[in-house]
């Protein structure tokens, strides 16, 4: 069973840096795509950064293209989300998502989600 697991959120000031890992636990050679999205409490789920397993295909939401970057690692299964200059905007729950098919910011595309990892920026 394919099931990506979060990690790395935390509690930092504006302007820090964190890192977010999800590694795919059960990929299959099908795997196409890892996608983070966020979720802030009252607000609808927003799109953050998608790349296929090779590295070859990335997208960045508008809101964080030039602050977060993110890395396929693939023969380790992992994907990270390097976030810089945080803002208190960006506090919001990150999930993960694996899919087969390039899907981009499309968030039905995607077959499997973690849990999510709580990022929290203070001003």
């Amino acid at each position: 069973q394919v099931q990506p697991v979060e990690s790395g959120g935390g509690s930092v000031q504006a302007g820090d840096s964190l890192r977010l890992s999800c590694v795919v636990r059960g990929r299959t050679r099908d795997s196409y795509t890892v996608g983070w999205f966020r979720q802030a409490p009252g607000k609808e789920r927003e799109f953050v950064a998608a790349v296929s397993w090779t590295g070859e295909q990335t997208l960045y939401g508008d809101s964080v293209s030039g602050r977060f970057a993110i890395l396929s690692l693939n023969a380790k299964n992992t994907v990270l989300l390097q976030m810089d200059r945080l803002k208190p905007e960006d506090t919001a729950i990150y999930y993960c998502g694996e899919a087969i098919q390039w899907n981009g910011m499309y968030y039905p595309g995607y077959q499997h989600w973690g849990q999510g990892t709580q990022v929290t920026v203070s001003a």
